[in-house]
């Protein structure tokens, strides 16, 4: 039965919840955003200093990439208060339109087979809802849940997080997307690549690790989960 018609007749969808950076675009959307956002001045050119450490240290194998990403987010958080949300969401668009190709093609294919078999899909991610937004309706998304950044007066940005005891815990996300859009743990999906994924991968009938980091992929084989790795253009379950 089509999706509309199941939500016409009130039954519950099927649905396949997705991690969005790592898992279907083959970076990161914050550190894209960040990138351009000192690229183009709206950041000061010094707030690399707060994670080419960290980038580095990743690059060459000494650090890990929790520890890259959270120095970024820091760098967000910090430059972005006093800054306008249009500087913020024009920032986003120019992202997207120049990057919303550079998907990993096995997400990108699950994507469409699941939408063509009438799923209702799910996104959710630690990047900031504003790219979010323009990013995962390009590939079919319904509904998508990112880091909210609070607005001051003027349309500003404060620097803090709002619900961020929510969108920190993505098994919790879950149950509220569960509850709201009339959606079925029966054949759902799940697919996320780092330890950050587990606890909605824990809930889905089929989870899925895709590329995942090596505290996931631990885990994994603990729980008999099925991994798949994306290689160049080679795609293989271990």
């Amino acid at each position: 039965m089509k999706t509309a018609q199941r939500q016409k007749n009130g039954e519950p969808l099927k649905m396949a919840v997705f991690d969005v950076d790592g898992t279907i675009f083959r970076s990161s959307l914050l550190i894209s955003l960040v990138n351009h956002l000192v690229q183009t001045g709206a950041f000061p050119k010094n707030s690399e200093r707060v994670y080419e450490r960290a980038h580095t240290r990743w690059l060459d194998r000494e650090g890990d990439y929790e520890e890259y990403i959270q120095a970024v987010i820091e760098a967000f958080q910090k430059h972005l208060k006093g800054i306008h949300y249009s500087v913020l969401a024009d920032a986003a668009e120019e992202v997207v339109e120049h990057e919303y190709k550079r998907l990993y093609r096995y997400t990108r294919d699950l994507l469409t087979d699941l939408k063509k078999r009438g799923y209702f899909l799910l996104a959710v991610s630690h990047s900031p809802k504003t790219i979010l937004d323009k990013f995962c309706p390009k590939l079919g998304f319904d509904k998508v849940y990112g880091t909210i950044y609070e607005i001051g007066p003027q349309e500003c940005f404060t620097g803090g997080i709002t619900d961020a005891h929510l969108i920190y815990n993505k098994a919790n996300i879950l149950k509220r997307a569960l509850e709201k859009e009339n959606l079925t743990l029966e054949e759902s999906i799940g697919v996320g690549d780092t330890e950050s994924d587990i606890s909605f991968l824990e809930m889905v009938e089929e989870p899925i690790c895709f590329n995942p980091n090596q505290k996931l992929y631990r885990y994994a084989k603990r729980m008999g989960w099925k991994v798949v790795v994306e290689r160049k253009d080679v795609v293989y379950e271990l």
